[in-house]
């Protein structure tokens, strides 16, 4: 199976790189195509036997399954211009939260599918959202899951989730890093203590809280509770986070909603499609 990657910045390098140190890939099914050949070779460096191509249609149009790593507003600029060299029997995967299914399957001929992947796949961690689209059989669908279970965990979920679950699996690791950044610098400065030995406790603990939700059957309030002692250190700063952070995750869920709606919004005005995503939120 080839499998072309149209996109190979960030995140784009990063799945080329996943999949290939797992061993879901080989560098011989790899095919990618980028507007910046100087980062085509530096993917070429890192992994040889992978397959430059000349440009997108290339990459398109040789691959079964096809990644499309790009930003939200340059997605009607490449579905215009591979449309015309896929087959119906091809997979296309759009990685971008705010590319709709229906922009997807209102330009390509092709089967499509929105998979938004996280950097944890970097440490062959975290989950990946599987959004499946209707043209998508059983056998196409578990293709996908068992490629994405080499460097995760897939899970699927309705799209209109998909803002809100990224919030976790993919805005998650920067949203807790800045927690985690603040928290190291004001202990560094009020304690003297060692930068490099408080971030990797840090790193520990938050590795270790993870296994007890995902492993141990804890629930964040039940962690909570067994952690914090009544009249304990730990019970004293938590109602202070309760009190300093009233209507912080709000907000935060509020912002990252705005943009993505802000975004699903210009790409139907690109995709010429405002009147079919009206109906849709009108059923």
């Amino acid at each position: 199976m080839k499998v072309g990657f149209i996109g190979t910045g960030s995140m784009g390098s990063l799945l080329i790189d996943t999949f290939l140190r797992s061993g879901a890939l080989e560098p011989c099914d790899v095919m990618a195509s980028n507007r910046s050949p100087g980062r085509l070779m530096e993917l070429k460096k890192l992994h040889p036997g992978i397959t430059l191509c000349s440009g997108n249609i290339e990459t398109a149009s040789e691959s079964d399954l096809v990644f499309l790593c790009v930003k939200p507003l340059q997605f009607k600029r490449v579905t215009d211009e591979i449309a015309p060299y896929l087959r119906s029997d091809q997979i296309v995967v759009s990685i971008t939260s705010p590319v709709q299914l229906y922009h997807l399957e209102s330009a390509l001929p092709s089967k499509v599918a929105k998979i938004i992947p996280s950097i944890t796949h970097s440490v062959r961690g975290g989950s990946s959202l599987c959004i499946f689209g209707s043209r998508l059989n059983k056998k196409d669908r578990l293709l996908l899951l068992q490629l994405f279970s080499c460097i995760g965990v897939p899970e699927e979920i309705p799209e209109g989730h998909t803002r809100i679950a990224s919030d976790f699996s993919s805005c998650g690791p920067a949203f807790l890093s800045y927690f985690l950044e603040r928290w190291i610098e004001a202990a560094v400065e009020a304690t003297g203590i060692d930068e490099a030995l408080v971030t990797r406790l840090a790193g520990e603990m938050l590795l270790g809280t993870g296994k007890l939700l995902t492993e141990g059957s804890f629930t964040p309030q039940e962690l909570q509770e067994r952690v914090a002692v009544r009249g304990g250190i730990t019970a004293q700063a938590l109602n202070h986070l309760q009190t300093s952070l009233e209507g912080v995750f709000e907000r935060l869920i509020t912002t990252t909603h705005d943009k993505y709606d802000e975004d699903v919004e210009k790409l139907d005005e690109l995709f010429g499609l405002s009147s079919i995503a009206q109906s849709r939120l009108d059923r």
